[in-house]
């Protein structure tokens, strides 16, 4: 299961790049809680395994090395089928519930389950996707979002 977990977002990542100088970069992480002085205190470490319930960070990382400014760059990460979404689009996110084909704010987005429509919630969305108005020659940055093992 952890392969399938860190592939989609390395595969996303790297077909994502608008502009040729723009390299994309994609890893997970599992939280995790260790004690230390008795003290609890959380980290995130790369996963030999995952469980359901484990909470997962996924990080994809940008740069242009070119010598030109790319423009609109489109970040896209599926979200793997065994991974629900956690948290809010606060970042400048949007969100997909429908594999990818139109994309808005989640508290917009509906979802049609035999016959019945009901308000997306976190767990509906399959695509999160981030659109830098401009990344300048040696800009970098990254985005993330956060998810639960199934």
């Amino acid at each position: 299961m952890l392969a399938s977990l860190v592939m989609p977002a390395l595969i996303a990542a790297a077909a994502q790049a608008a502009a040729p100088a723009v390299s994309l970069s994609s890893d997970v992480r599992r939280e995790v809680t260790v004690v230390a002085d008795g003290r609890e205190k959380t980290v995130f470490e790369a996963p030999k395994s995952v469980v359901p319930g484990d909470r997962l960070i996924f990080t994809t990382r940008y740069a242009n090395s070119g010598t030109r400014r790319a423009d609109n760059v489109v970040v896209l990460n599926p979200l793997p089928k065994g991974v629900a979404w956690i948290g809010d689009a606060s970042d400048g996110a949007q969100v997909s519930v429908d594999g990818g084909r139109t994309f808005g704010a989640l508290s917009a987005l509906r979802v049609t389950i035999g016959g019945t429509s009901r308000p997306a919630t976190p767990a509906d969305a399959t695509h999160l996707r981030w659109t830098l108005a401009a990344v300048q020659p040696g800009a970098a940055g990254q985005v993330r979002y956060r998810g639960t093992v199934r």
